[in-house]
């Protein structure tokens, strides 16, 4: 069971709800952020942050968003805050032109199962799992998937990182199970060697639906000339990867490489200084704090200069 909403959550949801008419047929291509969990002081979820990041990835002019997932620090969430955070993007996310996606990822099958038959209740546009940790064999990570298939006719992502150590999907695996179930074609490609797979991948339309990368995009200009479908970055920059996107897409593409090289010297950034995704949250307005389950962020004088250094260079290709 979910905790209710408050009153001032319902007010921010229709708020966030309200902007934009639903399309009828949401297109999965093209930026797809993940959502990041945003947390107060005492690092409780807060939740009228992750509904106004909702509002602010509109504004970015995303393609789609997906939660929770690792950049959301999933893992550290509780099944109640993540019924609770799916029901609320549920309701952020109605009426508005971004496809949402709802991670059911869980340990094994029984728990992802449980996740995804209360994603289906709320309607979401996909679904998108990370494998199971607790697998053994290959046959557990295909079961796994065919089970959340038989759980949903939207189309899903099956994400090929993440998952129990030394169980990877080959490619032969990942088309046999498209062919099975038809909207079990869509991949998110964070297994090495990860271009020659994506490639490969691209190679078996149908039934392989789209071919979307993580890892922060960092191929992302590669990934469009090879024809690729999209990527799924994190939060605080997605209007710049929606940049990207346009400005390929209108062969405008020494413009698009000109963007990206700007836009990985600040992503690089976060490795050097942890912390910087978050700093560029509070910055934005999105999130009031910078507070991390996963990590304690300290960030110095010196850091936060080199950060503004950085997205100074990027304000040409902000939308928000």
């Amino acid at each position: 069971m979910t905790a209710a909403c408050t009153r001032r959550e319902l007010l921010l949801v229709f708020a966030a709800s309200a902007a934009r008419p639903q399309s009828a047929a949401k297109p999965i291509r093209g930026v797809f952020p993940i959502i990041a969990t945003p947390f107060t002081e005492k690092k409780e979820v807060d939740w009228e942050d992750l509904v106004r990041e909702v509002e602010f990835l509109g504004r970015c002019g995303v393609h789609g968003y997906v939660w929770p997932q690792l950049a959301s620090e999933y893992w550290l969430l509780s099944k109640e805050e993540r019924m609770r955070g799916m029901e609320l993007l549920a309701k952020a996310a109605r009426g508005r032109r971004p496809a949402l996606v709802l991670g059911v990822q869980g340990p094994n099958t029984e728990a992802m199962l449980e996740y995804a038959r209360y994603a289906e209740t709320l309607g979401p546009d996909a679904m998108i799992a990370i494998p199971p940790t607790e697998a053994k064999t290959i046959d557990d990570f295909r079961e796994y998937y065919r089970s959340l298939a038989r759980v949903t006719k939207r189309p899903i992502f099956v994400q090929t990182s993440g998952g129990a150590r030394g169980i990877s999907p080959s490619i032969e695996v990942l088309v046999e199970m498209a062919r099975e179930f038809p909207n079990l074609a869509y991949v998110k490609e964070e297994h090495a060697p990860i271009i020659p797979r994506m490639i490969q991948l691209t190679k078996h339309r149908p039934p392989i639906r789209g071919v979307f990368s993580g890892n922060h995009g960092k191929g992302w200009t590669y990934e469009l000339r090879l024809g690729c479908d999209g990527t799924c970055p994190g939060a605080p920059l997605a209007d710049v990867y929606v940049s990207i996107w346009d400005l390929y897409h209108a062969n405008k593409k020494e413009a698009a490489l000109d963007a990206f090289s700007k836009l990985m010297l600040l992503v690089n950034l976060d490795s050097q200084i942890p912390g910087t995704f978050q700093y560029l949250m509070k910055k934005r307005g999105v999130f009031k704090t910078t507070v991390s389950r996963q990590r304690e962020i300290s960030l110095t004088p010196e850091a936060i200069a080199e950060i503004e250094f950085n997205f100074a260079a990027l304000k040409p290709w902000l939308k928000a």
